[in-house]
């Protein structure tokens, strides 16, 4: 049986819109099993990023907690949550948000660089996990002499870099062609049951959310399994 990785418990997040509030999370659960693969799916602006941004601890809800494994991030100082991003949680967005200036080598490293590891102890796992994606070749090239379906790999290598509990992916082949998507996704997968990591995935892909063994949609700003 899995045991309960990260919980969302009660979550309410509300947004300020002119002179009046915007609810779009209420009362919001979600359990997130240690190895499963967790889908939401929703209609556009239903909350589903802002639902990442909160598990992810990018962002904090007015009401309710958000536990990793016994620890409530709301209790922590914002040295601690920043590495409990940096650390636990693998982030892969739509849009791959490299650093154009960096190689995709330097790009897959940098979690680690601000972690505080040396270059030279990480070096090896950046090339290592480029080489797992068939990016090996082109380590050194900078992300604008990059194909969309190769930055997004590269990006996936660098949400593995610290070898973190959760993937947490917002419509990550949302800006692919079908091709690059298709094979984005089944990378993903693949690296995900290799080394045993959790995902949290947002998508608006009936046939990728069933290819995981949770699947949520949210409307009525909660979570309720699809069927």
């Amino acid at each position: 049986m899995h045991d309960t990785l990260l919980t969302l418990q009660n979550i309410t997040k509300r947004f300020q819109s002119g002179e009046t509030q915007l609810t779009v999370l209420e009362d919001l659960s979600l359990t997130v099993p240690r190895g499963a693969s967790v889908a939401i799916i929703g209609k556009s602006g239903s909350g589903k990023t802002t639902l990442l941004n909160i598990a992810g601890g990018l962002d904090t809800p007015q009401e309710g907690a958000v536990i990793y494994k016994d620890r409530v991030l709301s209790s922590m100082k914002d040295r601690q949550l920043s590495e409990y991003r940096n650390s636990n949680i693998g982030f892969v967005f739509q849009s791959h948000i490299l650093l154009e200036d960096f190689t995709a080598l330097e790009n897959v490293m940098m979690p680690s660089l601000i972690k505080g590891m040396r270059p030279r102890e990480i070096r090896y796992t950046a090339q290592k996990l480029l080489e797992r994606v068939d990016l090996a070749s082109r380590a050194s090239h900078h992300p604008g002499k990059l194909s969309g379906g190769e930055r997004q790999r590269v990006a996936l290598c660098r949400a593995l870099i610290n070898d973190p509990d959760i993937i947490i992916a917002d419509e990550p082949t949302g800006s692919l062609d079908e091709q690059s998507s298709s094979g984005i996704e089944s990378l993903l997968f693949d690296l995900v049951n290799e080394q045993n990591k959790t995902l949290l995935l947002v998508t608006h892909d009936i046939a990728l959310a069933e290819r995981c063994t949770h699947m949520y949609q949210l409307i009525h700003h909660r979570c309720e399994r699809y069927s």
